[in-house]
């Protein structure tokens, strides 16, 4: 083999890779419902120093950039309703999120099954797009922890910490897998294998 031929997958690949995927952004997805359901009320609209994005304009962002990547990616598919992030509530944020992480994970099922209409990754119209694969997942959920990361930082700064139990609780992935319907763990139900 030359440096130039590119290396082939196995067939079973993308479909496994789709179902890991589906429960990657399902455990994502419960990170940021987590977070919002023990954020302290006043946190949600309380306003950080300098020209940086509050609590609300973060997760408000997060929703409405999940819908231009379903629009750009998967324009088969209906793109939820963006919210308002100066007007958006902690709950109508944890039912927009729910609704956008939904079919995220639908296009990434139908992106990394290997037979779906979703053939590339369009993070935005000034990107050149991307052929689906893994770095269209690992894009989507660097992008929402990078985003998590600042509300623990700004809870904490305006005076609002999250509990240990939250900022712990997002790391343990065995426990966030089961909350999300997969009773055997990270790399067990995403491939098909028992406990």
């Amino acid at each position: 083999m030359t440096a130039r031929q590119p290396i082939k997958r196995p067939s079973n690949v993308h479909t496994q890779l789709g179902r890991a995927a589906v429960q990657i952004f399902a455990a994502n997805e419960r990170m940021n419902q987590m977070l919002i359901e023990n954020l302290d009320p006043a946190a949600w609209r309380a306003k950080p120093p300098g020209k940086v994005r509050g609590i609300a304009a973060i997760f408000t962002h997060m929703h409405n950039v999940r819908c231009k990547w379903i629009r750009l990616t998967a324009p088969h598919m209906r793109v939820p309703k963006q919210l308002n992030r100066t007007s958006c509530t902690p709950k109508q944020a944890c039912a927009g999120l729910a609704e956008s992480a939904a079919r995220c994970a639908e296009m990434l099922a139908e992106a990394l099954d290997g037979g779906g209409r979703v053939k590339k990754f369009r993070r935005d119209g000034w990107g050149r797009p991307w052929p689906v694969g893994v770095e269209m997942l690992c894009y989507m959920f660097s992008h929402e922890a990078h985003h998590r990361g600042q509300v623990c930082m700004l809870a904490h700064q305006l005076g609002f910490p999250l509990p240990i139990k939250v900022t712990s609780g997002i790391w343990n992935w065995e426990k966030l897998w089961k909350e999300c319907g997969a009773p055997g763990g990270p790399g067990c139900d995403s491939y098909g294998i028992g406990p």
